[in-house]
């Protein structure tokens, strides 16, 4: 089938995660999709999956690499921009599981002039440890047990409250809130990254550069924030907070103050 839209799934050494989402993306209810993963210069382990899902895979699966010298998220996933072949974008990080429906929503939600605001459940160490791919291949992985409401209860596990998928607009308008952006969960048309060149390579570290500063910036063109909270669920695997460098936020501050949609450093170097 001719793909539609295309998801980009942002990864860095951490294939045991990357096998769960692959074999979530079998299970989509949405099929005319394709895959590619932007990798930031992982070892042969994440190439290792990424090969042996091309075996089997209903969906075309691509594999982008560059060398590891240090953060650049960013470089890559302007490179997948470059390489995607529909005009349609759905950005996830490696270590987020996307529920059944998940690119169905997406796709069902686009809307010209607006930017996908999707959110995560965030569960715990028990739950990252007990995860399996049988538990993803036959969906149990996207239902809580007693012990993941315990979880939550005692703070090992936050917003759960996003896992519930509510495909009616009128409920889901009960739940609707004006939501950030999450680099994890987020699409938009192609059109607008070539618009504002794509995500800022100055960023050198996680934090600001791949959701905040090129959401801000597609605002200045027009594209607006547009919830997808209850829909398009996914689930994080949990690892240790990342450290956001503070010369990220000042250069997000600096992007602020200078008020030009277009980054000097993205998809074309200006």
């Amino acid at each position: 089938m001719t793909p539609l839209t295309t998801l980009v799934i942002a990864v860095y050494n951490n294939a045991r995660a990357l096998r769960f989402v692959l074999a979530a993306m079998e299970r989509q209810t949405f099929k005319e999709f394709e895959v590619i993963v932007a990798d930031d210069g992982s070892g042969n382990e994440v190439a290792d999956v990424v090969n042996h899902a091309k075996r089997s895979s209903p969906f075309p699966i691509r594999h982008l690499w560059h060398a590891d010298k240090g953060w650049r998220k960013n470089t890559m996933l302007n490179y997948a921009i470059h390489e995607s072949s529909t005009d349609y974008l759905i950005f996830i990080d490696g270590d987020c599981i996307p529920s059944r429906n998940f690119i169905e929503d997406h796709w069902n939600e686009r809307e010209y002039g607006k930017v996908l605001l999707g959110r995560r459940v965030e569960h715990g160490t028990r739950w990252a440890k007990k995860l399996t791919i049988e538990k993803i291949r036959d969906g149990s992985f996207e239902h809580y047990t007693p012990l993941d409401l315990f979880d939550a209860a005692i703070g090992r596990s936050r917003r759960l409250e996003h896992g519930l998928r509510i495909p009616f607009r009128l409920l889901r308008r009960m739940t609707e809130k004006n939501d950030g952006i999450l680099g994890s969960n987020f699409s938009t048309f192609k059109e607008y990254f070539i618009e504002v060149n794509g995500f800022d390579e100055q960023y050198d570290g996680p934090g600001s550069g791949e959701d905040s500063d090129i959401f801000y910036r597609m605002g200045l063109i027009g594209a607006a924030g547009k919830s997808l909270r209850n829909l398009a669920v996914q689930y994080h695997v949990w690892h240790p907070l990342t450290k956001t460098p503070g010369r990220n936020y000042d250069r997000f501050l600096a992007m602020q103050a200078r008020g030009e949609p277009k980054c000097k450093n993205g998809l074309k170097k200006l």
